[in-house]
């Protein structure tokens, strides 16, 4: 009888799952080129934080500068703007030394005993945005690279046709290891999770490393008491204040990327996980609720498939778990088509039990302290 509830239940678990890939991801599937900008371009700030980032800017900054958007004489249609934030490597020296090749690449310095009204990062995006000259807002980090010359052109279209807040596709680059493996799937899990959430309705998160929106809506948000509670944090909080399905734009086309490196230290990634899911504990509760069941309901239905493999269920649970895991597969794997990560398409099997117990190891850092310090 036991074993027959069970069964019951590993039937339940994966039909609600079913659920989720109809009400939600099956979404995936309207993700499609944006339109092009239609009337005269509006001029962009892009600003980015740096701590100590003189290597990344020397190596990416370039390519930001380097970006095609202008008016039609030709005229550069962008600032860029650094908040050096108290570093003591050469992130200084870098940016003056471009800043004489760039009209466009303006910087603000920090100091080390500066009072602060804010924690962490959030200190110095204040800083930089308030110091934007333009209504649009392009934020990304130091330690990305735009995928194009085309990503500041595809990233603030939809600004341009009336959304406020635009979420990208912030990837890593792909190198050897399983680590990187697991990493580079669960960035493009994450995102299927975040783009189909917002276009259901229900946008919740977003990445600071590939971000859009209007300059009015983000010192909207920063008004909100919770944005002095945490170092960084500043896209989930904004879009848990400020996003709706009416003003937020998902853009997932090649072009609009930003590469990163992934960590490549695994005690350097979970202490780079923990400080993001604490910020879990801010979404709204109807997000919570939806977000943990379908993590609960992957972990509880892999679990109810290995004990029911060592029952006389053993073959009905590996049809039904079959199911599942064709399904499940298939649409991750239609996904990182979708973001060029087709080599992801060969380790589905283990990054499905992989995230199975990535849930159980930084569940319980959604209600964890928040560190006071982003660097």
């Amino acid at each position: 009888m036991l074993l027959q509830i069970l069964f019951c239940v590993l039937l339940l678990s994966i039909v609600v799952q079913f659920g989720y890939v109809l009400h939600f991801f099956a979404r995936m599937f309207l993700l499609k080129p944006g339109k092009p900008i239609a009337d005269d371009k509006k001029p962009v700030s892009i600003v980015i934080c740096a701590k100590n980032e003189a290597q990344n800017l020397r190596r990416y900054l370039p390519l930001i500068l380097a970006q095609r958007y202008s008016n039609e004489s030709g005229k550069s249609l962008f600032e860029v703007i650094v908040v050096n934030d108290a570093s003591d490597d050469d992130t200084e020296a870098v940016i003056r030394q471009l800043a004489q090749q760039h009209d466009n690449l303006r910087w603000i310095d920090i100091a080390p005993d500066a009072q602060r009204t804010m924690p962490g990062k959030k200190f110095a995006l204040n800083k930089g945005i308030a110091q934007a000259s333009y209504e649009y807002l392009l934020l990304t980090d130091a330690d990305c690279a735009p995928s194009s010359a085309l990503w500041l052109e595809k990233m603030v279209a939809p600004l341009h046709q009336g959304r406020q807040i635009v979420a990208g596709v912030g990837k890593f680059a792909q190198h050897d290891g399983w680590l990187n493996t697991f990493i580079r799937w669960e960035t493009m899990h994450t995102f299927l999770q975040y783009s189909t959430y917002a276009m259901a309705g229900m946008p919740y998160m977003a990445v600071g490393r590939n971000l859009a929106c209007t300059k009015t809506i983000f010192q909207q948000a920063q008004q909100a008491a919770v944005w002095k509670q945490l170092p960084s944090g500043d896209d989930d909080l904004l879009m848990r204040m400020m996003a709706t399905k009416e003003n937020t734009a998902i853009v997932c086309e090649p072009e609009a990327f930003t590469i990163s490196e992934a960590k490549n230290n695994f005690d350097e990634w979970v202490a780079q996980k923990q400080r993001h899911v604490s910020t879990g504990k801010y979404y709204k509760r109807g997000v919570i609720l939806t977000v943990g069941m379908y993590a609960c309901l992957h972990a509880f239905t892999w679990l109810l498939f290995f004990v029911l493999l060592f029952t006389p269920y053993s073959l009905l649970a590996t049809g039904a778990m079959a199911v599942r895991c064709a399904v499940y597969w298939l649409l991750w794997g239609a996904m990182a088509d979708k973001m060029q990560e087709k080599k992801l398409t060969l380790a589905m099997p283990l990054v499905d039990i992989g995230w199975m117990l990535y849930n159980f190891a930084v569940s319980p850092y959604v209600l964890w302290k928040n560190k006071m310090q982003w660097k």
